[in-house]
């Protein structure tokens, strides 16, 4: 069941820029190696939090235990001054939950789910609820057991956003979502924001959160291997080519030698059909690449965009970790930020 936001209460009443949503050193062991190994993050109140991960990250365990579905093995999570657990049923009149998995009870269609859904969060407009039915292009009055995977996903993010909830909890929003459908789920999100609104998402799509979140938390086998800021990701500029060699000779020979500014650690791919060498050059370094394409014949050179992803693999899991495969000896998301300043 989707769950919505009621008045503000002095329970989770936060000032702007100070933390509202805390998880500290959570773990939740199911063995194997899954699970959520000491945890550590916030939500600072208004901000967009993004966290990625592979499946079997931990991505929906975290989600879970700040709903209070979950009991924790230790640590803790809370929101505001409530305690994820043992406030749970307080918390939920604040939080717009979106699940992984949907599962509608059987009330019917989606008309009676929305005006059950709308009943339940005490509301008396829904003026919004409709504008967002019409914007993801929802019929709602076919039967639930009938919709779709795609549309299923859409009437829980209507029901998730319809009362403009304080705080937005949204596991994996865009699963089953088309193209256009995800545009439309990025701009609810930015009006939620805009609107005062906590937003902690997952998701393994990396464009998604990069066009939505200020902070970007990396999970990988349940542990927060690291943490990238919008303002980190800016601050850091780097210049993305390119570079489609005339032959495979020309190619070859590029890959081989040794070059000022394009090494290994600054190939993001090579394809070997088209004899072409995509890399990521630091700022001020043009000059110095395009005299080392000197004495190569080029067919041609284009600057695609240099993203977040790659920002990652690139450039800040080798600073910060040395090693993605041993994340138990990463530091905590604030102090990789500061790391990889």
């Amino acid at each position: 069941m989707i769950e919505f936001v009621a008045p503000p209460a002095s329970a989770i009443a936060t000032r702007p820029g100070t933390d509202l949503i805390r998880v500290d050193h959570l773990t939740k062991d199911y063995g194997r190696g899954r699970g959520l190994f000491d945890v550590t993050f916030q939500v600072k109140r208004g901000e967009v939090m993004g966290i990625v991960g592979t499946n079997g990250a931990g991505k929906t365990t975290t989600m879970r235990h700040l709903m209070g579905f979950l009991k924790p093995d230790s640590g803790t999570a809370r929101i505001g001054a409530l305690d994820a657990r043992l406030d749970a049923a307080e918390l939920k009149r604040h939080i717009g939950y979106v699940p992984g998995e949907i599962d509608f009870p059987d009330v019917g269609t989606g008309t009676s789910f929305l005006r059950l859904q709308a009943a339940m969060a005490g509301l008396d407009h829904l003026d919004y609820m409709n504008q967002l039915i019409d914007r993801f292009k929802i019929d709602i009055t076919a039967p639930l057991r009938r919709m779709s995977k795609g549309m299923k996903q859409k009437m829980g993010i209507v029901a998730g956003l319809m009362a403009k909830p304080q705080i937005l909890l949204l596991d994996e929003p865009s699963t089953g979502l088309d193209p256009l459908m995800r545009d439309t789920l990025v701009e609810a999100i930015e009006e939620a924001k805009a609107g005062g609104a906590t937003v902690l998402m997952s998701s393994h799509v990396f464009k998604e959160l990069e066009d939505t979140c200020d902070t970007v938390l990396f999970l990988q086998a349940g542990r927060v291997v690291s943490a990238a800021s919008r303002s980190m990701f800016e601050a850091n500029p780097r210049e993305m080519f390119a570079i489609r060699f005339a032959d495979d000779a020309d190619y070859r020979r590029f890959i081989a030698e040794p070059h000022r500014v394009v090494g290994p650690d600054r190939t993001v791919g090579a394809d070997p059909v088209t004899h072409t060498v995509t890399a990521y050059l630091p700022e001020g370094r043009i000059n110095e690449f395009f005299s080392d394409l000197q004495g190569y014949r080029v067919a041609s050179i284009q600057n695609p965009r240099f993203t977040l992803e790659q920002f990652f693999t690139k450039v800040l899991s080798p600073q910060v970790l040395g090693d993605t495969t041993t994340p138990a000896a990463a530091p905590g998301p604030r102090q990789s930020a500061k790391a990889a300043a």
